[in-house]
């Protein structure tokens, strides 16, 4: 007798359960059960929403990615040394950061309202009024930023050329090794002389 009391009570436990999980996938709502996966940070944009941003908006997305990019160059040389990564993706860290630098010396400049100043200031010096030092700081602040941006550019084409003959000589290497096919060391090659027509 108590065992049929016990399947009795076990069956309408099962039925209960299964009515349960059969009214809950039903539902179009999320149950407290369900789970929803997390948000991919591959699938999110570093791109800003409208294409027309800010100048400060676009200045300041590129420092955060500058100081991003250093963050990763800071942690190749480590990744290098216990061998996570090889020497060519830390020279491309490295590489990364130089790049990153130019971009936002040029930003700069570029969103630099010191030109329209300067036209200001000299209009207001030639009307007589007295404001020649403020235009001898705005001169020197375009100045600045003038000089920072040719300095980065020149610091980036000297490190993209450098990182192409690196780049030649070890696709030579692998091939000498049977490792890379003449197409590598082709197109290593013509990167490289891609790189020096744009210097000269």
């Amino acid at each position: 007798m108590p065992r049929v009391l016990v399947l009795q009570v076990a069956l309408l436990a099962v039925a209960n359960m299964a009515l349960a999980a059969d009214q809950s996938s039903n539902s179009d709502e999320p149950g407290e059960f369900d789970i929803e996966p997390p948000i991919l940070k591959q699938n999110l944009s570093n791109e800003p929403l409208s294409s027309k941003a800010s100048p400060e908006a676009e200045v300041a997305r590129l420092e955060k990615q500058f100081q991003l990019a250093k963050q990763i160059a800071a942690s190749a040389a480590r990744l290098y040394k216990i061998g996570v990564l090889s020497k060519a993706e830390m020279e491309q860290r490295l590489l990364k950061v130089i790049q990153c630098e130019c971009n936002l010396a040029i930003a700069r400049l570029a969103f630099s309202f010191c030109e329209q100043q300067i036209a200001g200031l000299e209009s207001l010096v030639a009307s007589g009024e007295n404001a020649k030092d403020e235009l001898a700081q705005a001169r020197a602040d375009l100045a600045q930023l003038t000089d920072a941006a040719e300095i980065a550019t020149a610091k980036r084409e000297r490190a993209e050329l450098e990182a192409a003959e690196l780049n030649l000589r070890r696709q030579q290497k692998l091939l000498k090794l049977g490792v890379a096919r003449e197409s590598d060391v082709t197109r290593a090659e013509e990167k490289l002389a891609e790189l020096k027509s744009q210097k000269n």
